[in-house]
Protein backbone atom coordinates (compact mmCIF):
# COMPACT_ATOMS: atom_id res chain seq x y z
CA UNK A 1 0.00 0.00 0.00
CA UNK A 2 1.58 3.64 -0.86
CA UNK A 3 -0.69 5.00 1.86
CA UNK A 4 -3.08 4.74 4.70
CA UNK A 5 -5.45 7.04 6.64
CA UNK A 6 -4.76 6.01 10.45
CA UNK A 7 -6.75 7.18 13.73
CA UNK A 8 -4.77 8.34 16.61
CA UNK A 9 -6.25 10.13 19.55
CA UNK A 10 -9.56 10.32 17.87
CA UNK A 11 -8.15 11.74 15.49
CA UNK A 12 -7.20 10.97 11.53
CA UNK A 13 -4.16 11.23 9.55
CA UNK A 14 -3.14 10.25 6.16
CA UNK A 15 0.17 8.69 6.08
CA UNK A 16 2.50 7.14 3.87
CA UNK A 17 5.69 4.79 5.05
CA UNK A 18 8.48 6.50 6.62
CA UNK A 19 6.50 9.77 7.09
CA UNK A 20 7.10 11.50 10.55
CA UNK A 21 4.08 13.35 11.93
CA UNK A 22 3.14 14.95 15.66
CA UNK A 23 -0.25 13.75 16.90
CA UNK A 24 -1.60 14.39 20.69
CA UNK A 25 0.33 13.18 23.44
CA UNK A 26 0.69 9.18 23.71
CA UNK A 27 1.54 7.10 26.97
CA UNK A 28 4.02 5.24 25.49
CA UNK A 29 7.73 5.39 25.83
CA UNK A 30 10.30 6.89 23.37
CA UNK A 31 11.31 4.01 20.76
CA UNK A 32 8.29 2.14 21.88
CA UNK A 33 6.50 0.25 18.64
CA UNK A 34 2.11 0.10 17.83
CA UNK A 35 -0.28 -0.33 15.56
CA UNK A 36 -3.09 2.06 14.96
CA UNK A 37 -6.47 1.59 13.83
CA UNK A 38 -6.28 1.83 10.05
CA UNK A 39 -9.76 3.16 8.44
CA UNK A 40 -8.79 3.09 5.15
CA UNK A 41 -5.62 2.14 2.64
CA UNK A 42 -5.50 2.98 -0.85
CA UNK A 43 -2.16 3.75 -3.95
CA UNK A 44 -2.86 -0.25 -5.22
CA UNK A 45 -5.86 0.06 -7.37
CA UNK A 46 -8.88 0.41 -5.27
CA UNK A 47 -9.06 1.97 -1.37
CA UNK A 48 -10.03 -0.32 0.88
CA UNK A 49 -12.29 0.57 3.51
CA UNK A 50 -11.48 -0.40 7.12
CA UNK A 51 -9.11 -3.44 5.67
CA UNK A 52 -8.36 -6.46 7.86
CA UNK A 53 -5.62 -7.52 6.04
CA UNK A 54 -3.41 -3.82 5.69
CA UNK A 55 -1.41 -3.25 9.38
CA UNK A 56 0.04 0.05 9.68
CA UNK A 57 3.15 -0.03 12.00
CA UNK A 58 4.25 3.38 14.00
CA UNK A 59 7.53 3.92 16.28
CA UNK A 60 7.45 7.06 18.49
CA UNK A 61 10.57 9.00 18.13
CA UNK A 62 9.91 11.35 21.11
CA UNK A 63 7.83 13.55 22.95
CA UNK A 64 7.39 17.48 22.40
CA UNK A 65 5.45 20.33 23.18
CA UNK A 66 4.17 22.62 20.73
CA UNK A 67 4.47 26.04 19.98
CA UNK A 68 3.12 28.22 22.84
CA UNK A 69 -0.34 29.79 22.20
CA UNK A 70 -0.25 33.60 24.52
CA UNK A 71 -4.09 33.98 24.91
CA UNK A 72 -4.41 38.58 25.94
CA UNK A 73 -7.70 39.60 27.23
CA UNK A 74 -8.55 43.41 27.67
CA UNK A 75 -11.61 45.90 28.23
CA UNK A 76 -10.97 49.19 27.59
CA UNK A 77 -11.74 51.74 29.83
CA UNK A 78 -12.12 49.71 32.99
CA UNK A 79 -8.31 48.48 33.59
CA UNK A 80 -8.83 44.89 32.67
CA UNK A 81 -6.23 43.13 31.40
CA UNK A 82 -5.33 39.26 31.60
CA UNK A 83 -2.68 37.44 30.13
CA UNK A 84 -2.57 33.57 30.03
CA UNK A 85 -0.91 30.82 27.40
CA UNK A 86 -0.99 27.29 26.32
CA UNK A 87 1.66 24.32 25.19
CA UNK A 88 0.05 21.47 23.42
CA UNK A 89 1.60 18.13 24.97
CA UNK A 90 2.77 16.03 21.36
CA UNK A 91 4.26 12.77 20.43
CA UNK A 92 6.44 12.52 17.61
CA UNK A 93 5.37 9.60 15.68
CA UNK A 94 7.31 8.00 12.86
CA UNK A 95 5.28 5.02 10.36
CA UNK A 96 7.92 2.29 9.80
CA UNK A 97 5.71 -0.15 7.39
CA UNK A 98 1.92 0.06 5.91
CA UNK A 99 1.23 -3.74 4.52
CA UNK A 100 -0.76 -6.88 5.16
CA UNK A 101 -0.76 -8.34 8.07
CA UNK A 102 -2.00 -11.28 7.24
CA UNK A 103 1.03 -13.07 5.73
CA UNK A 104 2.59 -13.64 8.63
CA UNK A 105 -0.80 -16.06 9.58
CA UNK A 106 -0.80 -17.16 6.42
CA UNK A 107 2.24 -18.81 6.62
CA UNK A 108 1.45 -20.40 9.99
CA UNK A 109 -1.02 -21.99 8.57
CA UNK A 110 0.86 -23.22 5.88
CA UNK A 111 3.36 -24.46 8.56
CA UNK A 112 1.30 -27.48 10.40
CA UNK A 113 1.04 -29.30 6.86
CA UNK A 114 4.91 -29.64 6.84
CA UNK A 115 4.64 -30.73 10.49
CA UNK A 116 1.84 -33.35 9.49
CA UNK A 117 4.51 -34.58 7.66
CA UNK A 118 7.16 -35.55 10.12
CA UNK A 119 4.17 -36.43 12.47
CA UNK A 120 4.36 -39.86 14.29
CA UNK A 121 2.85 -43.11 12.90
CA UNK A 122 -0.52 -43.98 14.42
CA UNK A 123 -1.98 -40.87 14.92
CA UNK A 124 -5.34 -40.53 14.34
CA UNK A 125 -7.22 -39.48 10.79
CA UNK A 126 -7.31 -35.56 10.74
CA UNK A 127 -5.74 -35.16 13.67
CA UNK A 128 -4.15 -31.62 13.09
CA UNK A 129 -7.95 -30.17 11.85
CA UNK A 130 -9.11 -31.02 15.83
CA UNK A 131 -9.72 -28.28 18.19
CA UNK A 132 -8.64 -29.08 22.03
CA UNK A 133 -12.75 -29.55 22.77
CA UNK A 134 -13.19 -31.55 19.79
CA UNK A 135 -10.15 -33.61 21.14
CA UNK A 136 -10.99 -33.96 24.40
CA UNK A 137 -14.13 -35.30 23.29
CA UNK A 138 -12.69 -37.89 20.55
CA UNK A 139 -9.41 -39.38 22.70
CA UNK A 140 -11.21 -41.68 25.15
CA UNK A 141 -11.86 -43.50 22.02
CA UNK A 142 -9.27 -43.76 20.59
CA UNK A 143 -6.69 -47.17 21.26
CA UNK A 144 -3.71 -46.85 23.72
CA UNK A 145 -1.43 -46.42 20.61
CA UNK A 146 -3.03 -43.84 19.04
CA UNK A 147 -3.32 -41.57 22.69
CA UNK A 148 0.68 -42.08 22.86
CA UNK A 149 1.11 -41.14 19.16
CA UNK A 150 -1.15 -37.91 19.57
CA UNK A 151 0.62 -37.05 23.00
CA UNK A 152 4.24 -37.11 21.77
CA UNK A 153 2.59 -35.42 18.65
CA UNK A 154 1.29 -32.63 21.09
CA UNK A 155 4.63 -32.51 23.11
CA UNK A 156 7.25 -32.38 20.34
CA UNK A 157 5.07 -29.68 17.84
CA UNK A 158 1.72 -28.29 18.57
CA UNK A 159 3.01 -27.83 22.61
CA UNK A 160 -0.96 -27.06 23.39
CA UNK A 161 -1.05 -27.38 27.18
CA UNK A 162 -5.17 -27.88 27.01
CA UNK A 163 -4.60 -31.15 24.25
CA UNK A 164 -1.95 -32.65 26.26
CA UNK A 165 -3.71 -32.41 29.37
CA UNK A 166 -6.80 -34.25 27.78
CA UNK A 167 -4.65 -36.67 25.89
CA UNK A 168 -2.55 -37.24 29.59
CA UNK A 169 -6.41 -38.12 31.59
CA UNK A 170 -7.39 -40.41 29.02
CA UNK A 171 -4.47 -42.55 28.79
CA UNK A 172 -4.98 -43.12 32.54
CA UNK A 173 -8.53 -43.90 32.41
CA UNK A 174 -7.64 -46.08 29.66
CA UNK A 175 -5.08 -47.93 31.85
CA UNK A 176 -7.26 -48.21 34.89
Amino acid sequence: MSYAIISVGGKQYRVREGERLLVDRLALEDGASFTPTVLLAGGDGEPKLAPADVVVTAKVVAQAKGPKIRIGKYKQRTGYKRHTGFRASLTQIQIESIGGGKKEKQERASRPEAVEDSAPAGLPDGYGDLTIAELKDAAPSWDAAALSAALEYERGHAKRKGAIAALESAITEAGS
